[in-house]
């Protein structure tokens, strides 16, 4: 939808935008097929990172980050050369949920793609020690390699109960969330307890507010739960379809 509505905007007739499912092993093959009558293709996970090798050519952004979420088509040999929109998505957002107030401390939840182009997103708004929750340590290789290569410094850690985690995410001027849809939702349940939202299972009901800003990534539904809690609590929410 996003696409087409560029296109009509643009006058670019007769353009047009399909999803192509695509299993990581038949990647190549479909990439073989781009030719000048491509303008370019968009890449989900996992293949934002596997497609690297694949390519004539690296942005230089996208190579420091490791993450090509768009390839393009150029020239008449049809070159294939990945870019990265991700961190220019993120930092407007980010920027239009902040307004004039510095990021502050920043968690970022996920450690995937997505995750690594949010640590270059807020080290350019000023913010190169953000915190990174994974859902398990095997995912955040590639992130933390990234996070070397763009000369970050995060601390990574695996997520722990829900309620804990939401004890901190409360506290953050920034969080961002990279993880699927419906992922966060526990959190999204603690977050209700710790702010009032919610009753607790014990009859207690919090008094936590939240003053910070929430970038979550995912967009379907929308609002996500996790926007839903935040936006109850009193904090900033800037939807994914903004990125």
């Amino acid at each position: 939808m996003l696409h087409r509505a560029a296109y009509r905007a643009l006058g670019l007739e007769g353009w047009t935008y399909e999803i192509i499912d695509t299993p990581q092993d038949r990647l190549p093959a479909t990439l073989s097929v781009l030719d000048s009558g491509w303008a370019g293709v968009s890449l989900t996970m996992p293949l934002k990172q596997v497609v690297l090798p694949l390519l004539d050519h690296v942005e230089p952004l996208a190579e420091v980050v490791g993450v090509v979420n768009t390839v393009l088509v150029h020239g008449p040999a049809s070159a294939l050369v990945g870019a990265n929109t991700d961190v220019h998505g993120l930092v407007h957002a980010l920027r239009e949920g902040l307004g004039a107030r510095p990021v502050g401390s920043a968690v970022v939840l996920g450690a995937g793609a997505t995750a690594a182009s949010t640590l270059a997103a807020l080290a350019e708004l000023g913010q190169p020690r953000a915190e990174v929750l994974a859902r398990s340590m095997a995912r955040a290789g590639l992130t933390m390699r990234a996070a070397h290569r763009m000369g970050v410094d995060p601390r990574v850690g695996v997520m722990g109960p829900a309620t804990r985690v939401a004890e901190g995410l409360v506290l953050a001027g920034v969080v961002v969330s990279t993880l699927p849809p419906h992922a966060a939702d526990d959190l999204a349940a603690a977050i209700d307890v710790l702010t009032g939202g919610r009753v607790g299972v014990d009859g207690t009901r919090g008094r936590a507010q939240i003053d910070g800003v929430l970038l979550d990534c995912a967009y379907d539904p929308r609002p996500t739960a996790l926007a839903a809690a935040w936006a109850r609590a009193g904090g900033t929410v800037v939807g994914g379809e903004r990125m």
